[in-house]
């Protein structure tokens, strides 16, 4: 065995991993899953750097999981930061404040790479569903799409996140009419240009992660918590989806904050990322419908690139 921490750095959120991975059959056993909505990517779509209030939020998540890895005895770290890191000028302050707190260089990931240790965790805890496996990572500064089965075969990263999009368009309590269908036009732009290189209409089964996605299933499950075991695995009608999706972008804000699953750190952002989900999931059924074939349910994954990343150190 050998024990690890993995680290995702993301637009929205930081997230710790620690696990011990079976160095035989590659199997992890968790110790700890960890969650901070820190926003580190406040404004960078608009200003293009890391406001100064972002880094302190990021900063104090990271003096914690630095002493969680310490007090697990943690051999080995990879620390990733996607989407927001790639587009801020000031990264360097950024970079040097998580070498200074957990002792390893941050590696600023390609969207390509993101897709592709997304897909590396999420297939690694598949079980009887047909191939190929359509790995979608709806983040906050980016949405990966990942297509393959046993192996990856083809991936995209677009430039559509729940925090972008909230703060490009989103900006009224709910969005009104026009507000949604520039989003809209923004993610469905960005979905005609992905599926050249990615073609969503062979996917034998759809899985959906990260926050936004796994807010959405709770949603349509009824749950009375946020419990990763009922939304782990869980597979839905596409009509379900979408209508929770529906909900969740015509809500308010206070309406959003009163549902009991509701992360607080999700409150802002969720109508967006419902969005992103809706236009993803619609047309990944429509190219199926269009290849002769049929895609009804959806599949929501706990498994993440946080596994993969775990795995990819060992």
């Amino acid at each position: 065995m050998t024990r690890v921490a993995a680290i995702d750095c993301g637009t929205n959120s930081i997230r710790l991993l620690v696990a011990d991975v079976d160095q035989g059959t590659g199997a992890l056993t968790d110790l700890t899953r960890e969650m901070r909505v820190v926003r580190l990517g406040q404004g960078v779509d608009r200003t293009g750097e890391f406001a100064a209030e972002a880094l302190e939020r990021t900063f104090a998540a990271l003096d914690d999981y630095a002493a969680t890895c310490r007090s697990l005895r943690v051999e080995r770290v990879r620390f990733v930061a996607t989407s927001a890191t790639r587009d801020a000028r000031n990264r360097d302050e950024f970079l040097e404040g998580v070498r200074s707190r957990i002792g390893v260089t941050p590696e600023v990931i390609s969207g390509q790479e993101e897709a592709s240790l997304s897909f590396r965790g999420v297939v690694s805890a598949v079980a009887d569903a047909p191939g190929p496996f359509l790995v979608v990572d709806l983040g906050g500064g980016s949405t990966e799409l990942a297509l393959g089965s046993g192996t990856l075969e083809a991936a995209y990263s677009m430039d559509v996140g729940c925090v972008r999009l909230t703060e490009r368009h989103l900006v009224s309590d709910p969005p009104t009419p026009q507000q949604q269908a520039d989003a809209v036009a923004d993610v469905r732009a960005a979905l005609a240009i992905a599926t050249q290189t990615v073609p969503i209409g062979a996917a034998g089964t759809l899985i959906g992660v990260a926050g936004s996605i796994t807010t959405v299933t709770a949603h349509a499950l009824g749950l009375d918590r946020y419990d990763p075991v009922a939304i782990h695995g869980a597979t839905l009608a596409v009509e379900d989806v979408i209508a929770s999706c529906n909900a969740l972008i015509a809500a308010t804000y206070a309406e959003r904050a009163a549902m009991p699953f509701m992360h607080p750190g999700r409150v802002e952002a969720i109508g967006a990322g419902a969005l992103v989900w809706r236009e993803v999931v619609t047309a990944v059924a429509e190219a199926a419908a269009a290849s002769g074939r049929s895609l009804t349910r959806v599949t929501t994954s706990e498994h993440d690139i946080l596994d993969g990343i775990a795995l990819s150190i060992a």
